[in-house]
C-alpha cells in the first residue's frame, strides 16, 4: 500500500509545482513508482514541469466517473521509469470528494507514492486532495504573505491530516537577511516540522521551458535539494542543504 501525500501552499508562486515534480522525479529514478495527480483544474501545468506536455489524453475526471481505468489515463514518463502523470480535467462536473479518494485508494494499491499537486487556496482541488491524503507538504516562500496564507492552510489540514510538513521553497538568503528572517522563524510562524529548504533556481525555470524534469538537467541548485526531500521520504536521515 502506498502513501497519498498532498502538496499544497498558502498562496500562488511558491514552486509547489517544480517541488512536486522534482520530489517525484527523484524518487521515481531511485526506483520507486510514483504517480503524480495534478488538480488545478483548468490550469494544469504540472504535465509541464514532468515533461509530459500534452501526452495525457484523460484526466483523473474520466477515472473518477469511470470512463476510464486509472492505469490507462495515467501517462508513464519515456525517460524516467517509474514516473506517471494523471492530468487535471479543464473543468469539473462534480466535487465529489469522496469518489476522488477511491481513485486516490485505487492508485495507492499501484504506486508506492501518490503525489497530489493541489492549487494554491482552499478550494475545490485543495478539498479534493485534503479527502485523499496520508501526509501533506505545506509549500511556502519566506515572505511575510506566504507565511500567513500558509498559516490558514494548516488550520484547515491540522485536524483532518496526521502527518503534516514544511518546505521552505525559493529560498534566497541575501533576500532573508534583509528581511531579519531565518528558516526558525517561518518554522515557528507555519507551526510545522520542516522537511526541506530548496534555494531559489534559475534552472527551475529553464527546466520547464525546455519541458524536461530538472534532475536530468542538472545537479545542482535545487536538484540536490529536491533528492535530500525525497530520501527523508523514505525514512533516511539526511541534513537539510546548506544554502549559501
Amino acid at each position: 500500500m502506498g502513501t497519498a501525500i498532498m502538496i499544497t501552499s498558502g498562496k500562488g508562486g511558491t514552486g509547489k509545482t517544480s517541488l512536486t515534480a522534482g520530489v517525484a522525479s527523484c524518487l521515481a529514478a531511485m526506483g520507486q513508482r510514483v504517480l503524480c495527480i495534478d488538480l488545478d483544474i483548468g490550469l494544469r501545468n504540472l504535465d509541464i514541469a514532468l515533461g509530459l506536455a500534452d501526452r495525457a489524453v484523460m484526466d483523473f475526471s474520466d477515472v473518477m466517473e469511470r470512463r476510464c481505468p486509472l492505469l490507462t489515463a495515467a501517462v508513464e514518463h519515456p525517460d524516467i521509469r517509474g514516473l506517471y502523470l494523471l492530468t487535471a480535467p479543464l473543468s469539473l462536473e462534480r466535487d465529489d470528494p469522496a469518489a476522488f479518494r477511491c481513485v486516490v485508494e485505487d492508485a495507492k494499491d499501484c504506486f508506492d507514492f501518490v503525489f497530489m499537486d493541489s492549487p494554491a487556496g482552499l478550494g475545490v482541488g485543495f478539498r479534493l486532495a485534503m479527502a485523499g491524503a496520508d501526509r501533506a507538504i505545506l509549500v511556502s516562500a519566506t515572505d511575510p504573505a506566504a507565511l500567513r496564507d500558509a498559516q490558514m492552510a494548516v488550520s484547515q489540514l491540522i485536524t483532518r491530516i496526521p502527518q503534516l510538513h514544511l518546505v521552505m521553497n525559493r529560498v534566497q538568503p541575501k533576500l532573508m537577511r534583509q528581511l531579519r528572517t531565518s528558516i526558525d522563524h517561518a518554522m515557528d510562524t507555519a507551526g510545522l516540522p520542516l522537511l526541506g529548504v530548496v534555494p531559489e533556481d534559475q534552472n527551475v525555470t529553464m527546466a520547464a521551458a525546455s519541458s524536461t524534469p530538472l534532475v536530468l538537467l542538472t545537479y545542482k541548485g535545487a536538484a540536490p535539494a529536491y533528492l535530500n526531500i525525497a530520501r527523508r521520504l523514505l525514512g533516511q536521515r539526511v541534513p537539510l542543504l546548506h544554502i549559501r
